[in-house]
């Protein structure tokens, strides 16, 4: 059964005055349901309902919305298998990401945020004395750092996960008391529609959470330029973040930007080989690459660098590659044939830069006829210059560079545009933190490949603006008052 969704304004499902668009299946290319198609005129009345509610919303006890969201991560938990079949139908994920790492991720969050919500918002200063003159009489100065809550925020959220990737935006932003109007990526938004029903059923007041899509730029690019919009967050791909910037700039819009990666993995003569190529391997796997975290430039030391090649290639043409429903897929398929065209076009072009292929890269046999179905490709000997080196891909694409000494590393690392995360792997804990030190990336995994989620989360260079991730995300969805008086 298709599902055919209305627009989220005010509290209300409203017909969108441009019609609906198909949302289809990556694996199947069928129609999964169909989304609203959100008129200009629409995604401002949604701003201004977020704007009418953000004047009660914000002045709730941390409390009362603490519990909103508590019961918001109950019921995204109780109805999770439901969510992980839609989520898995309308982005490819593979059942366990689904499950795992996108709905239970978003449930996570939601309850990481109501306890976010009851965390102090005052920071005390020191008391200054302050001298007679033209401002007063002598006396002393108390002062406090105050969070307040920035307004309304336009989510603009990314394709690869319809469900962490919004709510890690939505729970803090309501948390410190924000309202919000939701623009999901075009590709998977029913997921956005369903977490949109379990906040009403929560008790979110009508206006605080609204939803707003559409198939092209238009309606992101109504909820930027809004103005009863105070604050944009975006994740996605760098040119449209810098995009958004400009427009932003115009009337001083905070921004919180999760923008593009193209992470290196520095491989040390020391290193755990089969911990690297496990690391490394998630970009093969995850998302079927579409992951900005994703190590997807591999630095190898020249005494590993044949050894490493070799057993990347092994686990690469190891992955099963198909329907992301069955179990023992690894692998499922691309978000879009336009997007499976870019990734094997840049295949292509590694080919006629002069990189080796050294596994994958076409269309896998047995897989399903229909469907967005690349295999994993890893290209080695590869230079610096490459535009498969330099320019973030976005699917499961590994280049591999030798180098020769820790100098050399790490400038090849930092020889990029972006910065969000980067990885270090060697047996020699002292080097591998003093190299860390020297990366100009916003997260550095040392031996690993995880997340800690209370580490700030953002990127240097054209990687992004702003972080967010545990209680930097609270105070990335608020500003700072300064409050003065005579002791």
């Amino acid at each position: 059964m298709t599902l055919t969704e209305k627009l989220f304004i005010g509290g209300e499902w409203v017909t969108p005055d441009d019609g609906w668009y198909e949302v289809v299946n990556p694996a199947t290319e069928e129609v999964v349901g169909f989304a609203p198609e959100a008129s200009r005129a629409q995604v401002h009345a949604a701003a201004a309902a977020a704007k009418d509610a953000f004047a009660v919303w914000s002045r709730t006890r941390p409390e009362e919305r603490a519990a909103v969201l508590d019961r918001a991560a109950d019921l995204i938990q109780r109805e999770s298998e439901t969510y992980a079949r839609l989520a898995r139908a309308e982005s490819g994920a593979t059942t366990a990401t689904a499950r795992a790492m996108q709905v239970a991720v978003a449930a996570a969050r939601f309850r990481r945020y109501a306890k976010g919500a009851l965390e102090p918002v005052e920071q005390p200063l020191p008391p200054q004395i302050s001298a007679a003159g033209p401002m007063g009489k002598a006396g002393v100065l108390g002062a406090l750092a105050v969070r307040r809550p920035a307004g309304v925020v336009a989510c603009i959220t990314s394709y690869n996960n319809p469900w962490a990737n919004p709510a890690g935006k939505i729970a803090p932003a309501l948390a410190m008391g924000n309202t919000v109007v939701v623009k999901p990526a075009p590709q998977d938004p029913l997921s956005v529609y369903a977490m949109a029903r379990a906040l009403a059923e929560a008790g979110a007041p009508p206006g605080v959470v609204n939803v707003v899509t559409g198939s092209g730029p238009a309606a992101g690019e109504a909820a930027v330029d809004c103005p009863d919009v105070d604050m944009v967050s975006f994740t996605g791909s760098t040119a449209v973040g810098q995009r958004i910037g400009e427009v932003c700039g115009r009337t001083m819009k905070r921004q919180l930007m999760e923008l593009g990666g193209k992470g290196a993995a520095l491989v040390f003569d020391d290193a755990d080989l089969d911990a690297a190529v496990r690391g490394i391997g998630t970009t093969f796997s995850f998302y079927s690459g579409q992951i900005c975290t994703a190590p997807t430039r591999v630095i190898a030391h020249r005494a590993v660098y044949g050894r490493l090649v070799e057993r990347l290639a092994a686990y690469a043409s190891r992955l099963k590659v198909g329907d992301p429903a069955e179990p023992d897929t690894v692998v499922g398929p691309l978000i879009s044939a336009a997007h499976r065209e870019r990734v094997e076009s840049y295949v292509e072009l590694g080919k006629k830069e002069g990189a080796r292929l050294a596994a994958g890269g076409e269309r896998p046999p047995g897989c399903p006829e229909r469907g967005f179905y690349t295999a994993p490709a890893l290209f080695a000997d590869c230079t610096s210059g490459m535009r498969v080196v330099r320019e973030e891909i976005f699917g499961p694409v590994v280049a591999v560079l030798p180098f020769g000494d820790e100098e050399e590393g790490i400038a090849l690392a930092n020889d990029t545009d972006y910065g969000l995360i980067d990885y270090v792997w060697s047996g020699d804990a002292a080097r591998a933190f003093r190299v860390a030190g020297r990366l100009r990336s916003g997260g550095v995994g040392v031996n690993t490949v995880g997340r800690n989620m209370e580490a700030p989360f953002g990127g240097f260079k054209r990687s992004g603006v702003g972080r967010d991730v545990g209680s930097y995300a609270l105070h990335a969805y608020s500003e700072l008052q300064a409050l003065v008086w005579p002791g």
